[in-house]
């Protein structure tokens, strides 16, 4: 649906989302109507170039016809049905992602949060089935993000920030480690610790890839103490990294992992994938979800997974990614530029992100903001190395002027 079709104008739908939706997002100032490709175009038919990518979801392209087509084709057969009858989709999306990234079964859940809770309850309830029922303790990273719902709240080691403050008594079983730092892990290991969970970049945390050794490392202190590695995969999987999960690009195998965004291209859907004497621990009535597993988001996620490997977009991620990490870094007052394939930070030497954000925004590009100091880039992984210069002149641009504003602001103080 578009403006046109409401006989409302842009300010008016403006003021009856500001009356009525509950507001924890800071909106751009227009209204998206349409997206195509690298881009999303507002009702006045005017075209940004999407380096938000719908944050990491639309990573074949925004509305790629192949998903497109998918959905509306299952729509014509059967949009819901409970968890009880087999279902097409279901079970070729199930063979394809198994398949595809060396694991034994798999859980559908809705969004990347709920694939979080659902490793969550399995590590936990496979540790007190095998070993007791105080062996459920989880060391996750400090400055991780693992959701919204309580259990994912309190898997991120984020405790002084509004992620965590003013929602009461956390979940308890969580301590939290220094990313990229495997002593520190090791020490906060108990006879109660189960598993470790980790991002295999920190998305939210500000862009940081863990290192070679720090993934290798973790494996090792999970064998040494029967414990299980947990990897999120909600932002990194499906091809963002430079491999189809981004634990494969490390060569390290995980005993769960979670996944969303990306693997729907546009429609919600996750998962959580386990190998065989993990995936034992849920049976009938141990979990569940009403619109897991939904035929129209499986037939997409479908199209969509296929569309991400049999374009190569892994690769395209890699190689548009690393260039991308070469052109942020000559930009002025860039500390560091930094990520892993299509996923990639901006650190700055002054406080000027969200500013930078708005600026991009005003001249027609999209990228996000973490704090003051980062902007993060997760477009789709179609994005082409002439995309990246187009954002990069406007980046330089929004930079400049946000510096100005700054070091004018600061004199004055």
């Amino acid at each position: 649906m578009r403006l046109k079709d409401t006989g409302l104008t842009a300010q008016e739908l403006k003021d009856m989302v500001n009356k009525y939706m509950i507001e924890t997002y800071a909106r751009f100032d227009f209204i998206a109507e349409r997206a195509e490709g690298m881009y999303l175009y507002d009702e006045k038919g005017e075209a940004y170039l999407d380096f938000y990518g719908g944050v990491a979801v639309n990573s074949p392209g925004n509305r790629n016809p192949k998903v497109v087509a998918a959905v509306k084709d299952q729509v014509d057969d059967i949009m819901h049905t409970f968890n009880y009858p087999y279902t097409v989709p279901q079970a070729l999306l199930s063979k394809k992602i198994c398949d595809t990234i060396g694991m034994d079964k798999i859980f559908y859940q809705n969004s990347g949060t709920e694939a979080n809770e659902c490793m969550i309850k399995m590590a936990r309830k496979y540790g007190i089935e095998n070993y007791g029922p105080s062996r459920y303790e989880i060391i996750t990273a400090k400055d991780g993000f693992h959701g919204r719902t309580m259990g994912a709240v309190a898997a991120t080691g984020q405790p002084d920030t509004a992620i965590q403050i003013d929602f009461g008594p956390m979940l308890p079983g969580f301590s939290y480690a220094e990313y990229n730092n495997l002593e520190d892990f090791a020490s906060k290991i108990t006879s109660n610790t189960i598993a470790i969970m980790i991002e295999p970049v920190q998305g939210e945390g500000g862009v940081h890839p863990a290192t070679q050794e720090f993934m290798e490392g973790l494996r090792k202190l999970c064998d040494d103490n029967d414990m299980l590695l947990l990897f999120d995969e909600v932002q990194t999987g499906w091809g963002r990294t430079g491999a189809p999960m981004a634990f494969m690009g490390y060569g390290v195998k995980p005993d769960a992992v979670s996944m969303a965004k990306a693997m729907g291209g546009g429609m919600p859907i996750a998962a959580c994938c386990a190998t065989e004497k993990v995936a034992k621990a849920l049976s009938s009535g141990t979990h569940g979800s009403t619109y897991g597993g939904h035929p129209v988001a499986c037939a997409a996620a479908l199209a969509s997974i296929s569309e991400i490997l049999d374009n190569h977009l892994s690769e395209n991620a890699k190689e548009v990614g690393d260039y991308l990490v070469e052109k942020l870094s000559k930009l002025p007052h860039v500390k560091e530029a930094r990520g892993r394939g299509l996923l990639v930070g901006c650190e700055y030497e002054l406080p000027i992100a969200l500013e930078v954000k708005w600026g991009c925004m005003r001249r027609h590009a999209l990228i996000t903001a973490i704090g003051s100091d980062i902007n993060r880039m997760i477009p789709p992984l179609i994005a082409t190395k002439a995309d990246v210069d187009k954002l990069v002149d406007i980046m330089k641009d929004a930079i400049e002027e946000a510096a100005e504003k700054y070091i004018i602001k600061s004199k004055v103080a």
